[in-house]
């Protein structure tokens, strides 16, 4: 039986995916919780083989929590499941420790194919992800910026459109606050605007 933890912000999701495993005869949601932080709560009485992971969290964003989980539990696999838009999305949090990214427009018989590749050692990505990767194309969605991000430049600009400070996002990514300066600065140059402003009006292209 493969132990499923599910983390989304939405209690109508976690209970719905709840109720979609009660009679698989190999998948059992052990949990579910509703922030990055509590995953980890979570860990430390419970023996999960995977978790079902949102990206935006409260309290701790999906990617960052990946990036924990990778250092501190390294036999646990994570798969986003996401309603960001996985052209953008997918290949960098499979770049940051994903073992699968999934759109939460997926059909259930592909989250349920997902989660058994994924616990048997592969890593998932939607066909059409697949295709484009075996084709060596640029991961873009939102025009020419965004396929010269990095996973952790696209963190810190999520974090700054949702409004957070400088040191709430050193905090939150466990760096000092003139790091999150430069990334700033590099994420300013790179989207070519000239203000926070501008930054975050930017930043709201990635919800397209």
């Amino acid at each position: 039986m493969i132990n499923l933890l599910v983390v989304d912000s939405h209690p109508i999701i976690r209970k719905g995916l709840e109720l979609l495993f009660v009679t698989s005869p190999h998948i059992q949601v052990v949990g579910s919780v509703g922030n990055g932080e509590a995953i980890f709560e979570f860990l430390k009485e419970n023996r999960v083989d995977i978790i079902l992971c949102e990206i935006d969290l409260p309290k701790l964003n999906g990617l960052t929590a990946l990036r924990r989980l990778k250092k501190d539990f390294t036999d646990i696999k994570t798969i986003i499941f996401s309603s960001q838009p996985e052209e953008i999305y997918a290949i960098n949090a499979i770049k940051a420790g994903a073992d699968g990214y999934l759109s939460k427009t997926a059909e259930i018989v592909a989250l349920k194919e997902a989660i058994l590749k994924v616990y048997e050692g592969g890593t998932y990505l939607s066909d059409n992800m697949e295709e484009q990767v075996r084709r060596n194309k640029r991961i873009n969605r939102s025009g020419p910026f965004y396929r010269k991000l990095s996973t952790r430049e696209i963190e810190v600009l999520k974090l700054i459109s949702s409004g957070r400070k400088n040191k709430e996002i050193a905090v939150e990514l466990n760096i000092n606050e003139k790091t999150v300066s430069t990334y700033k600065a590099r994420l300013m140059k790179k989207l070519q605007v000239n203000n926070i402003v501008d930054l975050i009006s930017r930043a709201k292209l990635i919800e397209l």
